[in-house]
């Protein structure tokens, strides 16, 4: 039962990624024929044409899902990495890094406060006394 399981997925994974990028080069060349032409003034592309630019198109700009550096989704790998050097931040440099990313961001703070960054970042060390209340040096 398992072997003809098996069988079934080498057959029907090939197949249906065949036909997934034929229906997306079919799409592909559907608008490029439909809107560019007038738009840019550019000729029509054949089906494999098409296809060629959506291959090319996933190579340079990537496989993976979206969501970018910036985005909400980003890395796991990342975020993990980000996780585990903030635990072992002491909250002195919590507070550099909070300075220096309010430098950065050059104070801003999105359309609706925080919310377009997340709001993690901002409080580093905001349960910890020293690195809320001002030093008196």
């Amino acid at each position: 039962m398992k072997k003809a399981l098996y069988k079934g997925r080498f057959i029907l994974i090939p197949i249906a990624a065949a036909a997934f990028l034929s229906l997306v080069s079919f799409i592909v060349m559907t608008l490029w024929n439909n809107l560019l032409p007038e738009i840019l003034h550019v000729g029509t592309i054949t089906f494999w044409q098409a296809m060629g630019i959506f291959i090319l198109c996933k190579i340079l700009f990537g496989f993976g899902k979206g969501g970018g550096r910036f985005g909400r989704g980003g890395a796991p790998w990342m975020k993990r990495g980000m996780e585990e050097r903030f635990k072992n931040m002491s909250p002195e440099d919590k507070e550099i890094f909070k300075q220096k990313m309010k430098d950065r961001m050059c104070g801003f703070r999105g359309k609706f406060g925080n919310e377009r960054f997340g709001n993690d970042w901002m409080e580093f060390g905001a349960d910890d006394k020293r690195a809320t209340e001002p030093q008196n040096q």
